[in-house]
């Protein structure tokens, strides 16, 4: 068999890329389950919405393209290096995510008027992109003495 070709140079330390961000798992474990909730509430609250019940398979289903998606971007993206930051991590997972989710709905037969599209993809973008901003806010700010 022939060697499968790799994206850069091969590594033998285990030490980060220059620039990369050390992170603790937790942190990284942390903002993904904190895009994908915000994904479920999404989802939970279009129902709501729209009188489609609350059950937990029908959140699930809706919400299903889309988490599919954020954790696919997450993967491409290498989200776990800046999960925090909101450029490029948040731009790209949001953009993922939403566009994404859209285009496997619609391959799945989900409903895909042009007004679902709109708000699916400004609201996730709110969801996924303020909690980000918010830690942009928060990391700049100066430590408190006391």
């Amino acid at each position: 068999m022939w060697p499968l070709p790799t994206l850069g140079p091969a590594r033998t330390d285990r030490s980060p890329d220059p620039g990369e961000h050390v992170l603790n798992p937790r942190l990284v474990a942390a903002w993904l389950a904190i895009d994908l909730a915000l994904i479920v509430a999404f989802a939970a609250t279009g129902r709501s919405t729209h009188e489609s019940g609350l059950a937990i398979a029908g959140i699930l289903s809706t919400a299903g393209p889309f988490l599919a998606s954020c954790l696919l971007t997450w993967g491409v993206t290498r989200a776990w290096r800046s999960p925090a930051a909101l450029w490029p991590t948040g731009i790209l997972v949001w953009l993922g995510t939403a566009l994404g989710g859209l285009a496997l709905r619609a391959l799945l037969g989900g409903g895909m008027a042009v007004s679902f599209q709109l708000v699916a993809i400004g609201v996730l973008g709110l969801l996924l992109l303020l909690p980000r901003a918010a830690a942009a806010v928060f990391m700049r700010r100066p430590a408190a003495s006391g």
